[in-house]
C-alpha cells in the first residue's frame, strides 16, 4: 500500500524530466553548503554554561543547539531582549 505522498510520486513519474549535470551539480553544492557545520571551541564560565543548560532543558533542546540558535539569531538581527521589549511596551502604555 502506498500512502498519498507516495501515490502522487508514482502518478507523476512519467512527467519526470532529468536536470542537466550542471544543474544537478549546482543543486548538490547548495545542499552540501547548507548541511555543513563547523565545530568550534569556546571558553564560557561554568555559571553561564549551567544557566544555558538549564534553559535548554526548559526548552527541551540540547544546549549546543540552543547556543547555535542564539548565535544565528544574533547575527541575523533577530535576537530580541525580552525585558527591553516589555519595558518599551510599558513606556508606550503611559
Amino acid at each position: 500500500m502506498l500512502d498519498t505522498f507516495e501515490k502522487s510520486i508514482e502518478d507523476n513519474a512519467l512527467r519526470f524530466v532529468p536536470v542537466s549535470p550542471d544543474e544537478q551539480a549546482e543543486v548538490e553544492a547548495i545542499l552540501s553548503a547548507a548541511k555543513k557545520a563547523q565545530n568550534i571551541n569556546i571558553r564560557i564560565s561554568a555559571h553561564d554554561l549551567e544557566k544555558v543548560k538549564r534553559k535548554s532543558a526548559e526548552e527541551g533542546i540540547p544546549y549546543q543547539t540552543l547556543i547555535s540558535s542564539i548565535i544565528h539569531k544574533y547575527i541575523s538581527g533577530k535576537l530580541v531582549d525580552e525585558n527591553a521589549v516589555l519595558k518599551s511596551l510599558e513606556l508606550l502604555r503611559r
